[in-house]
């Protein structure tokens, strides 16, 4: 893959989280201002009251943000649909397609399956941090706004740290992309201790803190560096339909993970163990962050998609398909 079309991707997906994340800092700015309002007043009717601003507060922010670009959004052709078909069939058309063909592209189909596992693994460790969290912290709105103005406050700070480190250092997606499968499992095995001490492990308000930062930090780059990785091993062409796989995928992984883990939990002593699913999430994460950082090989998934664009054009009949081939 070319390298400057790589550091490009980076760039796109790297400034727009961290756009993302500067602007969810200035919301949460204004919701702690409404939240701490109601804090001091302490009435169920001001509580109450609270929460209705909050929500017209937010739904304004989500008119104001996406109605122009519902409007000023340009049109992007995308592939031709078939003679034969239609824009209802051409769907499954696709999927089809995709499931016959894949097989071409080992490299997408390892990458499918550590991100399969991967995002697995970090859904349900944050789940099961968050069950641990409000055993540590009582339920307490302002307190919990606080901590989540932290983690997105570290979130755009490691977004930004980990871009300017791959563009001054001139670093690979996938370098990046190994140092947050480093990442996620330092975090997994940060809650495994708390299976053997109370005195670590996401036991303490201390770490609750702690956390939040490390993971804003260390382990957010994760949905930016996943969605490049994503387009590194994706045919041009064929974004829409590899996206919306990769997002299934991720959407199935929110799902499994938790239901293992609750029974995991179910079956420790008196079922109240709920650090135990860090055993099946470490040893998760180990072994698809070693498949992914051994077995996945970006410029060896360039060179699949241009056999595979080639074969394709050949199969739709396209006049130059045999003269596409690149060296």
């Amino acid at each position: 893959m070319d390298h400057r079309d790589e550091m490009e991707r980076s760039r796109l997906s790297n400034v727009g989280f961290y756009v993302q994340s500067v602007a969810e800092i200035v919301i949460l700015a204004v919701i702690v201002g409404v939240m701490y309002g109601v804090h001091v007043q302490r009435s169920v009717v001001d509580n109450n009251w609270g929460l209705s601003v909050l929500i017209a507060f937010a739904t304004g922010v989500w008119l104001l943000l996406s109605l122009p670009w519902f409007f000023m959004e340009k049109k992007r052709p995308g592939m031709k649909v078939p003679d034969n078909l239609n824009i209802v069939t051409v769907g499954f058309w696709q999927l089809y397609e995709a499931a016959t063909q894949i097989w071409q592209l080992k490299q997408s189909l390892i990458f499918l399956a550590g991100y399969f596992l991967l995002g697995d693994s970090l859904n349900t460790t944050v789940t099961v941090i968050a069950t641990l969290q409000n055993q540590v912290i009582a339920y307490d709105t302002l307190k919990l706004t606080y901590l989540l103005i932290v983690g997105i406050v570290a979130q755009a700070a490691g977004i930004g740290l980990f871009w300017l480190a791959q563009k001054h250092l001139k670093l690979r997606a996938k370098t990046m992309f190994n140092a947050v499968m480093i990442s996620i499992l330092l975090l997994d095995g940060w809650g495994m201790v708390g299976n053997w001490t109370n005195k670590f492990g996401f036991h303490n308000e201390w770490e609750i803190w702690l956390y939040q930062a490390f993971y804003g930090l260390a382990v957010c780059p994760w949905y930016s560096y996943s969605q490049i990785m994503i387009s590194s091993v994706t045919p041009r062409g064929h974004e829409f339909l590899f996206f919306s796989v990769f997002n299934i995928i991720g959407k199935a992984s929110s799902f499994i993970g938790p239901l293992i883990s609750s029974r995991i939990i179910d079956a420790t002593p008196g079922g109240t163990n709920n650090s135990a699913p860090f055993y099946f999430l470490f040893a998760l994460s180990f072994l698809s962050a070693v498949g992914l950082w051994v077995f996945l090989d970006l410029d060896k998934s360039a060179r699949e998609q241009e056999v595979f664009l080639v074969q394709e054009r050949v199969r739709m009949g396209a006049d130059d398909g045999a003269s596409a081939v690149t060296a």
